[in-house]
């Protein structure tokens, strides 16, 4: 039997094989970190939203986009905050985490009553704050 000394009588692959799973190795662990490195930046805890802190017991009052805000501790309330963005009431709730979410920008949550009550303005735009009496 005549052996062709052109062939290699390794492994029977292609010539470029090995190449081939190289890259393909490279891919894979590249991509292991990759995974790795994205659980590791989910686990780390993400700043909130925040304006200057209030402290209990406080009161703000400031201009903000040309409106007036304006806010206090409500009076034997469990510590509610009574808000008002040019004089009308901007309702307020309070998140199991203790962040605070409004009526009018109730998809982010923010630190302090005061940052809430900014994002309700810079979400108002123009617009006038309604005042919800329950009347229809």
């Amino acid at each position: 039997m005549a052996v062709n000394s052109r062939l290699p009588l390794t492994t029977g692959r292609a010539p470029g094989a090995r190449a081939l799973l190289t890259r393909r190795s490279a891919g894979l662990v590249l991509l292991g970190a990759l995974s790795a490195t994205a659980a590791v930046l989910r686990m780390r805890p993400r700043p909130q939203r925040s304006g200057p802190r209030t402290e209990a017991g406080e009161t703000f009052d400031e201009m903000y986009r040309g409106r007036r805000i304006t806010g206090s501790r409500a009076a034997g309330a469990g510590g509610a905050w009574q808000v008002m963005v040019d004089g009308r009431p901007l309702h307020l709730m309070r998140r199991a985490d203790g962040s605070y979410l409004s009526m009018v920008d109730h998809y982010d949550s923010y630190a302090t009553p005061l940052a809430a009550a900014r994002g309700a303005v810079a979400e108002l735009g123009g617009q006038a704050l309604r005042d919800h009496t329950g009347e229809v």
